[in-house]
This record gives C-alpha cells, sequence and structure tokens, in this order.
C-alpha cells in the first residue's frame, strides 16, 4: 500500500512485543481490523477495546469508503456481524444522502441479519430505556425496509427466533415495510400475529424425530439415523450444515449410499464454491472426523481434500519461473482461538491459507518460523494433512517471533527468490537482538533488489513490523477467506487492498 504520511516519526510506534513497527494510514487500518476480527478477545486486544478502535477509525474515514468496505467485508470476504458494525456506526455519523441505505441493503443477506443489524443498533446507541430501538436511524430504517422485501415466508420462519432480544415482529413493527404486493403483504400480517409456520429445516426435523425408535422390514432401528438420511438423500441439508454435522451423521451410522451422497456433496467444486465458507471450517471438520473409530473416515477425509483443492482452484498461482518462499509464524501470540466456541487459532488459519498458496505453486519453499526458521517442504496435493502436519511439528522451532530469520536465511545462502510470503500477526520482533525485519530487508534488496514482500495481517492490530507505506517492495493483505488471494492478485495488476475496496460499488 502507498499512501502519503506527514512524517516519518509520527509513523513510528512500538508494537505489542516492545518492537519498532509502523502506523497504517487509518484506511488500511480500518481494512486490516475490520476482515481480522470475530468480535472477540484476541491475544493482545479485548474485544471492546477493538470495537473501539474501529469506531474510531471510522470517524476517521470517508464515508464512501467505509460503506464500500462493508459490502467488500459481507460480499467478498463472507463476514456477517462487522458488516453489520460499520453500517450502523457510519449511520451515527453520516447523514445527508442515501448511502447507509444502500449499504445496509448490500449487507442484510439473510432474514436474521434484520434483527441482528438492531441488536447492534440498541447497544451502539446506549439504549436502556423500555423503548430501546425509538429513534432509529432513517437510513437504516429504509435500508431494511428494502431488506424485508427481499426475503420470502421460508426464509422468515427459518430465522424466526422468538427467544432474542430483538424479535422479527419488533423489526416489523419498528421498520413499517411497505410491501412490494399483496403476497408479500399476507407475509408481514404472518409476522404481526406471530402465524408463521415453523420452517422444516434439518434442526426441526431432528428435533422433532428425538431418540425416538421404531421398526421396519428389516427389525429395529433409530429414527434419527433415519432422519439424517433423509435430509441427505432428499438435499435437504445445506453444505455448512453438512460440514458441521459429520461427525453425528457418522455416529448415526447412516447407509454407505448416504455416506457417498455426502461426499459427493462435500467434493462437488460447485457447491464449494457456492457455499462460500472460510477455510478453516474444512479444517475443523478434518479435525472432528478424523479423530472417529468408523469405516467411513477415510472416504469423508479424502473428500475434504477435494474440497479445499477447489477451493483453491481460482487462486493465482506463480509458475515455475517464479521463486517463492511462504513462511508461517508459529508464535505463542498466534495461538489464540478466535472465538470462544472455535477451536480454531490464527495459527490454524495462517498453515490453512499457506496451504492453499503452496497449492497454486509450482517453485517453492515452505516453512515456520519461532525461534528458528524451519523449511518444511510438503507435497502440494495434501493441504489439509500438511496442516496437520505442521501443527504436530510446531514446537520444532519456539515460539518467539523471529520473523526476520527467514530473510537472514536467503541473505546467508545468498539465494535469489522473487515473492516471499509470511503469515503472521505482524507482531514482530527479533528475540535475539540485533537487525529487525526491517533493516534484513533491506539487505536482502541490495542482494536482490527485484524481490516482494508479502505480509498477510491475520490478526490486524493496526501496525506493521516494516513501513509498507514507503516501501515499494512490501505489500500488506489481511483476513481470513481465501478471498485474500484476489488482494495478491490485484496486486500483481498494480493495484492494492484499499484500491480494491474503493472499487465496489455500493
Amino acid at each position: 500500500m502507498k499512501f502519503n504520511i506527514f512524517n516519518k516519526q509520527k509513523s513510528e510506534v512500538k508494537n505489542y512485543e516492545g518492537a519498532t513497527a509502523f502506523r497504517m494510514t487509518s484506511a488500511l487500518e480500518l481494512y486490516t481490523s475490520v476482515v481480522t476480527s470475530s468480535l472477540s478477545d484476541t491475544f493482545y486486544e479485548k474485544t471492546d477495546a477493538r470495537l473501539v478502535r474501529i469506531q474510531e477509525l471510522i470517524r476517521k474515514n470517508d464515508p464512501q469508503f467505509v460503506a464500500k468496505l462493508a459490502v467488500y467485508a459481507r460480499e467478498r470476504m463472507y463476514m456477517r456481524s462487522m458488516p453489520l458494525v460499520l453500517v450502523t456506526e457510519l449511520a451515527k455519523i453520516h447523514q445527508g444522502d442515501n448511502l447507509v441505505s444502500r449499504a445496509v441493503g448490500r449487507v442484510v443477506q439473510r432474514a436474521d441479519e434484520i434483527t441482528e443489524l438492531l441488536a447492534y443498533y440498541q447497544l451502539a446507541n446506549q439504549r436502556k430505556e423500555v423503548k430501546k430501538l425509538n429513534r432509529l436511524s432513517k437510513q437504516i430504517q429504509k435500508g431494511l425496509g428494502d431488506a424485508f422485501n427481499r426475503f420470502d415466508e421460508y426464509q422468515f420462519s427459518k430465522y424466526n427466533r422468538p427467544n432474542t432480544a430483538v424479535k422479527l415482529k419488533d423489526a416489523l413493527f419498528l421498520v413499517h415495510p411497505k410491501a412490494k404486493d399483496e403476497a408479500q403483504q399476507l407475509i408481514f400480517n404472518k409476522i404481526a400475529k406471530d402465524e408463521l409456520k415453523t420452517a422444516e429445516t434439518w434442526e426441526t426435523t431432528l428435533s422433532a424425530v428425538g431418540q425416538n425408535d421404531f421398526e421396519n422390514e428389516n427389525g429395529k432401528i433409530e429414527a434419527k439415523t433415519q432422519a439424517w438420511e433423509s435430509l441427505i438423500m432428499d438435499g435437504k441439508l445445506g453444505y455448512m450444515a453438512m460440514l458441521r454435522n459429520l461427525r453425528n451423521i457418522i455416529e448415526a451410522n447412516v447407509s454407505q449410499e448416504a455416506i457417498e451422497k455426502v461426499c459427493a456433496t462435500l467434493s462437488n467444486a460447485r457447491a464449494v464454491a457456492n457455499s462460500k465458507q472460510f477455510p478453516f471450517r474444512f479444517l475443523s471438520a478434518y479435525r472432528e472426523v478424523k479423530r472417529l473409530n468408523s469405516g467411513r473416515v477415510g472416504n469423508i477425509l479424502s473428500a475434504l481434500e477435494l474440497a479445499v483443492q477447489h477451493s483453491a482452484a481460482n487462486i493465482r498461482g506463480f509458475d515455475t519461473q517464479t521463486r517463492v518462499v511462504i513462511a508461517t509464524d508459529v508464535s505463542g501470540s498466534m495461538q489464540t482461538n478466535i472465538s470462544p466456541k472455535s477451536v480454531v487459532q490464527n495459527f490454524d488459519i495462517g498453515l490453512m491459507l499457506a496451504m492453499l498458496l503452496q497449492n497454486r505453486c509450482d517453485n517453492v519453499v515452505t516453512g515456520m518460523f519461532g525461534d528458528t526458521w524451519k523449511i518444511i517442504n510438503m507435497p502440494k496435493s495434501n493441504i489439509l494433512s500438511n496442516v496437520e502436519e505442521y501443527r504436530r511439528r510446531e514446537g520444532e522451532v519456539g515460539y518467539s517471533t523471529n520473523g526476520h530469520l527467514v530473510i537472514q536465511n536467503l541473505i546467508n545462502r545468498r539465494q535469489e527468490v522473487d515473492k516471499i510470503m509470511i503469515f503472521t500477526d505482524c507482531q514482530l520482533w527479533n528475540s535475539q537482538g540485533g537487525n529487525s525485519i526491517q533493516t534484513v530487508w533491506r539487505q536482502y534488496q541490495a542482494i536482490n533488489p527485484n524481490a516482494k514482500l508479502y505480509l498477510f495481517d491475520l490478526a490486524g492490530y493496526g501496525t506493521t513490523p516494516i513501513n509498507v507505506v514507503e516501501n515499494q517492495s512490501v505489500f500488506l493483505i489481511a483476513g481470513w477467506s481465501d478471498k485474500v488471494f484476489d488482494i495478491l492478485s490485484a496486486i500483481e495488476d498494480g493495484s492494492n487492498a484499499v484500491g480494491v475496496i474503493e472499487g465496489m460499488e455500493v
């Protein structure tokens, strides 16, 4: 990212490890903070602190950029909560046109996001009185009114949850959407009268079955087994639900035909693309299934490997003429769960993205760094098993943040490469004293002036270990989705992350 700054002194700060780091522009910092946030505590930053920092950055940025970032986060990075935060916070400070309502219309893509947005609006505006959602922003009201007309009865009933702080009926009375036709008005009337039928979903199907058994010509079988088989064979189990329930499906002892249908669905290229899953979701499923004692595990693991390879297929790789080094950060700060309910860590996300990229490169060296830097080459085809092998061996390099050793090793061997990709939380320092990564990078440029360094920021703390503003050979990319590689492609075409976001339409 190449942006103007006022002077060098103002750009230099200390990172959380006490090492010299560099400020980002407000646009770049907002982007990295948003696309790496799950609204949960991180190793160095509590949830409230991250949210306050994002709120402050929204005020510093152009409203058009904030709106475009919200759309980018929802449509390109498949995020749900952060786009709602962005448009709600933007409504506090921007009036005079329909920018906010247009952005709301783009980021609300599921019926439950109407109530999610209102729930955050209530919290963000510190509404504690009886009518917590009175004085609703007119632009948010208009955007939500348009959203109401995009969903059918099934979609409303699927997300009509009676125990949430903001109910669908509350939202209807607050927004007062104008029905697009008589059929839509009938749906609104049902919402108002609490007459929506309970949608038939995989959750309701299994809940209705309970633990009941029944008899058929083959003897007694579990009703839940039959329910899973019916959901699978009738195509009523969505991709995400299937991915998250693989253990339940296997333990239900469904038929081999059902297992084959599951494998075919998981490994279908179009289904993978349409599912819009974060890469680490496949890793979570892989780990869950791998622990099971079942003869069906092998086929499921193979299907998951195929699924991940499909997700990597559109990544623009590099041919045999492009020499690539991929390094993953194994430091202690990378080994924090991304949310309280998740077992996935930033380390896992970095490994997944690194192995996806490695799969697409023809001339590549991979490794990990902590106290030391170690090259660990892996076969290109086995992305998930490669991640597991790296995870198994992470203690071999220690847990410091000596990212400079990746470059120092190239200097020591006088080896020229074209691109160095580092997946990290950007809190790098030299635990052994001596040169920083910025100093070492200058030394390497003297040997190999055409080399480029790419920092994949997985935590969004707001600083970088190298001044990406001034250094024309260093680039910053952030996020947890495989779509981060679209930014990599944009850089190859002469653009950057902020340029991609600014190119979005709202």
